[in-house]
C-alpha cells in the first residue's frame, strides 16, 4: 500500500510511525508533515486545508488511501474532494466532521440518538450566555461552538470568566456558543473506527488539558496521556459501543450523512452514570500517542477497511499488553502566546533509551541555528515551531515503567523556557492493570 497523510501535528507523526511499521505499506507520503514525519515519509508543501491540492497529490503518486488526520481539513471538505477523484480516505466528510465543527449539531444527534449527554443551552448573544450561566450555576461550562484547537472550552467558578469566554466567541463571524450543565467524574477519551454502518473500538485512554501540575491553569489542546486505565469499568467500552457509538452512526447514516473514519468519543464517568462530554471526528492527540503505541494490529488494513466499508470482515484487533504515557513538552508561553524559533536538542539522545519515542508536533528545520550536532537533520537543527512542541512516549509493562521511561525521556531533550506536565499518570502509576 502507497499511503498519504494528511497533517502536521504529533498525532501524524504517530499515524505515520505505525503505518512505517506496517509490513503491507510500501510508500509513506506526507503534507505537509513536520521534520520528524519526513524522516518516515516524503514530505510535500501541500496546503493541507485545499482539497483539490491534496487530491491532486493522491492522484499523482496514485496513493491507495488518504489519511486526514486533522480537525480542520476534514470540516473544509478535503476527505470529500479527495473520494470524489476515487482513492479511499480515512476521515469523515465535511458533513459528518459536523459532530465536532459544531457543538450544538453534535447536541442535536446526541438527543436524537439518545445518547446520555449534559443538557445544552444555545447561545448567540451576550444576554442569552447570561441567561444560561444563571440557569445552570457554577461550576460554569461555556463552548465556542465551532473549531478551537481543543482550547475552545471554559470551566469555571468565576461567573465572570465564564461571561468572557462566551463574549469572545460570539465576536467571531457567525459566533454561537452552547452552555451546558457541569459533568462530575473522571473524564476518558474511546476512539471508535467507524466504515459508516459498523463500529470497531480501540482502546480508552485520559489526557491531561490543563497547562500545569495538579489541573492547574488554563486549558490546552492536550498536555499528556496514558493507557490503559486501571480504575475505568470492565465494561466500559461495550457500554459506550452500544449506548453512544451505534446510536451515533445509526443517526447520521438516517440522516443521509453516514459518518466513516474515527468518533472521538470524550466521556465523563459521574455520579449518574456515563455521559458525552464532546464528540471530534479524528484521532485525539495527545491520546492517539499511547493508544497507537499499544496497538500490535497492522494499521494500514484497519484504517483501508473503515474508508472502502469493509470494518465488518476484519478480525479482532490485537493489543500489547504494555502500558504507554505520553509527555508534552511545550513552548514557553503555551497555551497562549508562543515562543518560536528556539533551539531543540536531545531528541536522539531520548530516543536511544528504551521504550521511548519522540514525535514531533510544533518543529521546524533552520539553517545554522545553534544546537547539538546529534540532532542536525540534513545539515539544519530542529527550533520550536508552535505551542506544543513534542510528545514523548514510554512504553513499559506497567504504568509505572511506561511513566518512568516518558519522563527520562524528557529529560534528555532541552529546549529553552519550555513547559511540561510532571504529574502526567502519576496517580495511577502504581494501580496494577488488570
Amino acid at each position: 500500500m502507497k499511503i498519504l497523510v494528511v497533517g502536521t501535528g504529533a498525532r501524524e507523526h504517530a499515524l505515520v510511525r505505525a503505518l512505517s511499521l506496517d509490513p503491507a505499506v510500501t510508500a509513506l507520503h506526507a503534507a505537509p508533515g513536520n521534520p520528524g514525519i519526513g524522516a518516515l515519509a516524503t514530505l510535500h508543501a501541500v496546503d493541507q486545508l485545499d482539497g483539490s491540492a491534496v487530491a491532486a497529490l493522491a492522484t499523482s503518486l496514485a496513493a491507495d488511501l488518504v489519511v486526514v488526520g486533522p480537525e480542520a481539513p476534514l470540516v473544509a471538505g478535503v476527505a470529500d474532494a479527495v473520494r470524489a477523484v476515487g482513492i479511499p480516505v480515512f476521515g469523515p466528510s465535511a458533513a459528518g466532521a459536523r459532530l465536532e465543527g459544531s457543538k450544538a449539531f453534535a447536541k442535536e444527534v446526541m438527543a436524537a440518538a439518545g445518547v446520555p449527554t449534559a443538557e445544552p443551552r444555545v447561545a448567540t448573544t451576550i444576554e442569552e450566555a447570561a441567561a444560561g450561566l444563571d440557569a445552570f450555576g457554577a461550576p460554569y461550562v461555556v463552548k465556542d461552538d465551532g473549531l478551537a484547537a481543543g482550547k475552545g472550552v471554559v470551566v469555571t467558578h468565576d461567573r465572570a470568566e465564564a461571561l468572557a469566554h462566551a463574549q469572545a466567541c460570539l465576536a467571531k463571524p457567525d459566533g454561537r456558543i452552547v452552555i451546558e450543565d457541569y459533568l462530575d467524574g473522571p473524564e476518558i477519551s474511546l476512539f471508535v473506527l467507524s466504515d459508516g454502518i459498523d463500529v470497531v473500538p480501540l482502546v480508552p485512554a485520559q489526557d491531561f488539558k490543563r497547562a500545569h501540575d495538579g489541573d492547574e491553569g488554563p486549558n490546552t489542546g492536550g498536555m499528556g496521556a496514558y493507557s490503559p486505565l486501571p480504575w475505568a469499568p470492565a465494561d466500559l467500552v461495550d457500554e459506550v459501543v452500544e449506548r453512544v457509538a451505534r446510536p451515533t452512526i445509526a443517526e447520521m447514516a438516517r440522516r443521509g450523512t453516514p459518518f466513516s473514519g474515527v468518533l472521538y468519543v470524550g466521556l465523563a464517568l459521574t455520579s449518574s452514570g456515563l455521559k458525552v462530554v464532546e464528540f471530534n471526528a479524528r484521532f485525539g492527540d495527545p491520546e492517539t500517542q499511547v493508544v497507537l503505541a499499544r496497538l500490535e494490529t497492522p494499521l494500514a488494513a484497519v484504517l483501508l477497511a473503515s474508508a472502502t466499508g469493509t470494518l465488518g470482515t476484519l478480525p479482532p484487533l490485537l493489543w500489547r499488553d504494555d502500558a504507554a504515557v505520553t509527555v508534552v513538552i511545550a513552548s514557553g508561553g503555551y497555551p497562549g502566546a508562543v515562543r518560536s524559533g528556539d533551539p531543540i536538542t536531545g531528541t536522539e539522545d531520548a530516543e536511544a533509551l528504551p521504550g521511548v519515542h519522540v514525535l514531533h508536533a510544533g518543529t521546524a528545520l533552520q539553517l545554522n541555528a545553534a544546537g547539538d550536532d546529534d540532532d542536525a537533520i540534513d545539515g539544519a537543527h530542529l527550533v520550536s515551531a508552535g505551542g506544543r512542541v513534542l510528545s514523548v512516549v514510554g512504553v513499559g509493562p506497567d504504568l509505572h515503567a511506561a511513566r518512568a521511561a516518558a519522563y527520562a525521556g524528557v529529560d534528555q531533550i532541552d529546549l529553552p523556557f519550555s513547559h511540561h506536565r510532571s504529574d502526567i499518570a502519576a496517580a495511577v502509576a502504581d494501580v496494577p492493570l488488570v
